[in-house]
């Protein structure tokens, strides 16, 4: 299924100021927001009303997804946009060196969480504490082997 274009699902033309766009997903959400229609049809809306309005919420992103709409050679790489949660910190990019895809590109990674994103390596570096406290959580269950592992590689590394 071939997706819809972002300014269409807002119901906005591609010119329009940040605080239309605004205005037009806030009044829509309030519409298939699953509090006020439970229905799965309202739901599925939902989800893409989320997604356009990530991709068209500033202008650097949108820039980048006009820019994508334009060349089919270069789709737009929706994972790459920062998730609207509070401000906190995006996970890193993947890194090419020498035109290969960096080796941790394949790393296990979080699917959900502050940390959404991010390689459990990359999070060992950045936030062990974390780390631990995910292996001891049941939403960490999934990782708790490769934790463990990571962690105890870094601790003989370190001492």
């Amino acid at each position: 299924m071939a997706k819809r274009d972002y300014y269409t699902v807002l119901g906005v033309n591609r010119d329009a100021s940040e605080e239309d766009i605004k205005k037009a997903y806030r009044k829509l959400a309030m519409k298939y927001h699953p509090d006020r229609d439970s229905s799965a049809r309202a739901g599925r809306r939902m989800i893409e009303l989320n997604q356009a309005y990530a991709l068209v919420r500033e202008h650097a992103l949108r820039i980048q997804y006009d820019k994508s709409r334009k060349t089919a050679r270069t789709p737009f790489d929706a994972a790459a946009v920062p998730p609207m949660n509070g401000g906190r910190s995006a996970p890193p990019p993947v890194v090419q060196r020498n035109g290969r895809v960096d080796p941790n590109a394949n790393a296990t990674k979080l699917d959900a969480g502050r940390y959404a994103g991010w390689t459990l390596k990359d999070l060992a570096g950045h936030d062990p504490d974390y780390l631990k406290w995910l292996s001891r959580h049941s939403s960490g269950l999934r990782y708790r082997k490769e934790i463990s592992l990571i962690l105890g590689s870094k601790a003989v590394a370190g001492g």
